[in-house]
């Protein structure tokens, strides 16, 4: 049987994962063990390379985004819960609940915490983790989307002003780890939920180790969450 091919962005050498979705994708095939293999792909070649395989984005989003695995049939699936979703149907031991109202209501929570802290976070992906080869493509979109430079982004953020703001979703976030008893959303056992918030908790680790303390500070139960992921984190370069 062939394997699965995990389609993901590189950091700078060593090269490892960094970003929150292709983590996603990356936990949930580490939790169930299954046999795959990294392709890692810069921003600039992930249209040329994804294209002729499978149906672009809808409208709003770029066209072709990263994670996307390729499965043994030489189908190709983009997006991090699709890619769950399917996943969960062809090897569903051990069983990873994808679907939950949870889950339904991260997106907003992880605004809540992102956006607040986007002026530090983003220019430190610039700064700390990329390649070379995807330098000019993510500060010339990112400065599109902000309306600004990384460096400006950077400099109008107030470091405390932003945890300020951000401290309402960081709480949130750990009412909702302790009120199944953690150290999953769900309990004892994890469920792709938890995977969501392990990719944001690992993207802000990577890009700077600092940030991950304070959520942990702020919170010590997101703390426990990552503990008890770790044995999914592990691998994490190839």
């Amino acid at each position: 049987m062939s394997q699965l091919v995990l389609y993901d962005l590189p950091s700078k050498e060593p090269r490892v994962c960094w970003s929150y979705n292709p983590w996603k994708a990356r936990l949930v095939l580490n939790y169930k063990k299954l046999d795959y293999k990294t392709v890692w792909t810069e921003y600039p070649d992930i249209e040329p390379t994804l294209k002729d395989h499978v149906p672009p984005n809808p409208p709003g989003d770029m066209p072709y985004t990263i994670p996307t695995v390729k499965f043994p049939d030489g189908t190709y699936v983009m997006g991090s819960k699709n890619i769950a979703t399917r996943l969960e149907k062809e090897h569903p031991t051990p069983p990873l609940p994808v679907d939950s109202p949870i889950l339904d209501g991260l997106p907003k929570l992880g605004d809540k915490i992102m956006t607040p802290l986007k002026g530090i976070q983003i220019p430190g992906v610039y700064t700390n983790i990329l390649p070379e080869g995807s330098k000019e493509y993510f500060a010339r979109t990112r400065e599109a989307r902000f309306g600004k430079s990384l460096l400006q982004l950077r400099k109008e953020t107030g470091v405390e002003e932003a945890w300020i703001e951000a401290l309402p979703g960081i709480k949130e976030l750990g009412e909702l780890l302790k009120a199944n008893g953690g150290p999953f959303v769900m309990g004892d056992k994890p469920s792709y939920a938890d995977f969501v918030i392990v990719g944001w908790l690992q993207f802000y680790k990577v890009v700077d180790e600092d940030s991950y303390q304070r959520f942990v500070k702020i919170e010590p139960v997101i703390g426990k969450l990552y503990d008890a992921s770790k044995p999914w984190l592990e691998r994490n370069d190839h």
